[in-house]
Parts: C-alpha cells; sequence; structure tokens
C-alpha cells in the first residue's frame, strides 16, 4: 500500500511516499481503506518534536527516542471497514467509519481496535468531511464541557479561533448557551460569524487585553496570550484555558488554586470511542459542521505540512487518499 514513512524527526521534507506493507488485524481489530486524513498541528509537532517542552522525553520515550518507532504518521482518518479481526462484534465490512488513530493514518490502509477512538460516520457526511472532524471537534468538546466546565449564559473568548480546533470551539460554545468572541487572523472573519461568533476580532489589529469587555473564560487554542495580560479582562470566576501548554502554564495553574479569583486551567483530550460517539450526535442535530480549508493529495505530504506550519491553515487540511464517497 502507499503510506507516507516518517524515518527521522525533522522539517516537512523528512516526510517521504513510499509503499508499505498491507496490516493484518488481529483479534478485536478492523482494517479500514482509508478515504481521507488531515494534517493537524499535532501531526506537525509530533513530526519534528518540537514545542513539547516538558513532554518532550515522554514523546521521545513514546514513539522513538533517536528517531521514529513507527514509520507512518497521522492521526485523523475516514474511510471504509474491510476486513475483520477475530472476535469483532460492534462493526461490520463495508461500515462507513472515522476517528483518531495514535498514529498511522497517513496510509491507504490502516488497523484499529473497534473499542478504539472510531466510530460509523455522521449521516449525509463525505468520507472528507467526517475525516475533518474528530482531532477538533474532540478537542473543543473535552476542554469546554470538562476542563473550562463552561455554563449556559457565560461570555467566553477563544483566542486561535480559526484552526482545526477553533471552528469547532466556536460552534459548540454557541450551541451549548455561551455568548463568543472569537479571535483570529482578518481573513477568517466571515466564517467564524456564519459558525456563529458574537464578535470577531482581529488579532492583528485588536488587543482583547486592553478592551472594556470581560470573560467569564478565555480558551486559548494556539498559544500567545499571557496569564497576567488575561487576568485583567476576566471576571472574578473566570478560566483562562491553555490547549497547548508548558511547564511555565502549569505552575500558573498550580498557583491560582492557592489564591482567590481568576484559575489557570490546563488539559487534554484522551480521545475516547464515547466522547466520537457524542460528536456524532452533535453532527446529525446539526450543532456543529466540519470545515475544510484545504484539500490536497497524498502526495502533497511535504506541502501540507508546510502550510501547517506557517499557521495559515483554516479549518482542517483533508488529505484525500481516495477520490469519491
Amino acid at each position: 500500500m502507499q503510506a507516507v514513512l516518517w524515518r527521522r524527526y525533522g522539517a516537512p521534507e523528512s516526510l517521504t511516499l513510499g509503499e508499505a506493507p498491507i496490516p493484518e488485524p488481529g483479534p478485536g481489530e478492523i482494517r479500514i481503506r482509508v478515504h481521507a486524513t488531515t494534517v493537524t498541528s499535532g501531526d506537525a509537532r509530533l513530526r519534528g518534536c518540537q514545542g513539547a517542552g516538558i513532554f518532550w522525553l515522554p514523546l521521545r520515550l513514546a514513539y522513538g527516542l533517536t528517531r521514529p518507532r513507527h514509520p507512518i504518521p497521522g492521526m485523523e482518518f475516514a474511510g471504509v471497514v474491510e476486513a475483520l479481526g477475530a472476535e469483532v462484534t460492534g462493526f461490520t465490512i463495508g461500515d462507513r467509519v472515522f476517528g483518531l488513530a495514535p498514529r498511522g493514518a497517513h496510509a491507504e490502509c490502516l488497523v484499529m481496535a473497534e473499542t478504539g477512538c472510531i466510530a460509523r460516520q455522521p449521516a449525509g457526511l463525505s468520507h472528507a468531511e467526517a475525516a475533518a472532524l474528530p482531532f477538533g471537534g474532540l478537542t473543543a468538546l473535552v476542554f469546554l464541557r470538562d476542563v473550562a466546565q463552561i455554563r449556559t449564559g457565560e461570555h467566553i473568548l477563544i483566542h486561535g479561533a480559526g484552526g482545526a480546533v477553533g471552528v469547532h470551539l466556536v460552534q459548540l460554545a454557541r450551541h451549548f448557551g455561551l455568548t463568543v468572541t472569537a479571535v483570529a487572523s482578518a481573513r477568517h472573519g466571515l466564517l467564524l460569524r456564519s459558525l456563529g461568533a458574537d464578535v470577531v476580532l482581529d488579532r492583528a489589529a485588536e488587543d482583547f487585553t486592553a478592551g472594556a469587555a470581560r470573560y467569564d473564560i478565555v480558551l486559548d487554542a494556539v498559544g500567545g496570550t499571557g496569564a497576567q495580560a488575561v487576568s485583567r479582562v476576566l471576571t472574578p470566576r473566570g478560566r483562562h484555558v491553555f490547549v497547548n501548554f508548558g511547564t511555565r502554564d502549569m505552575g500558573l495553574m498550580l498557583a491560582s488554586r492557592l489564591r482567590p479569583g481568576p484559575r489557570v486551567l490546563c488539559g487534554y483530550a484522551p480521545g475516547r470511542q464515547a466522547d466520537l460517539l457524542t460528536l456524532r450526535d452533535l453532527v446529525e442535530q446539526g450543532a456543529i459542521r466540519p470545515v475544510i480549508g484545504h484539500r490536497m493529495p497524498l502526495t502533497g505530504i511535504i506541502a501540507a505540512h508546510a502550510l501547517v506550519d506557517s499557521g495559515r491553515k483554516q479549518g482542517a487540511l483533508v488529505i484525500e487518499i481516495l477520490s469519491g464517497g
């Protein structure tokens, strides 16, 4: 099968396109013929093992200390079940599925445990649309519901609202009854308003920390907000939430627990099948929709990673492996 091969950590050019054996599903596993995948900010950071901070060593131990242990990268996928291992009961051959894999999605075939972060696709979506959902949608769901612990009627500011996580944060926050201020590059303005943002700020021209508005939650999806400046615009019980964080942010989180006033919060989205099923229900209810900013073939994998590195991606960057559907 054709696959992206990842033999060393580094720049986008460290990736190559080549051939790999078709994986065989073991007991409790299924093989998916992948129609679409994506390149996310997580893929790009892992490719170079960059920006990991205190997580550098754990990541290297998990993925390979000196070079990647597993040669095929990629997390998000959508496709069709084509083979079943023994004892599989939850899926049948021909099912249209989508999900989030720990690795291996940048290939024509992928093997997943049936109990992993995989589910049947939302009705009415193409493979490309389904592949654009799990990474951003699951992160948004978990950070709003579990980390920020949102309450109806609160006012949230989303910093970095134009990316794969941000576009889902805007839609879900609106669905859950929050007033939404979105901060992003000006080119994302029309999209974010169409997704439900009440206010859109151009991050290059407007400093929300200098304004008069106050927020119950400032959720930073991309990095770049400072705790001291943000604290000035938070309500007394406000929360400053980091999706991407390092040692300093974790220290601020611990310190904020010891004093009254706004809190600093960090967290992560583990990729649970139950949450993916919730996400599917939200799509089928019309609460959220996938946002695809770019489509590329598998042969464009280096250009795709370079675009993600540039910070100019809007929504999801989908890699279409098989056309149609």
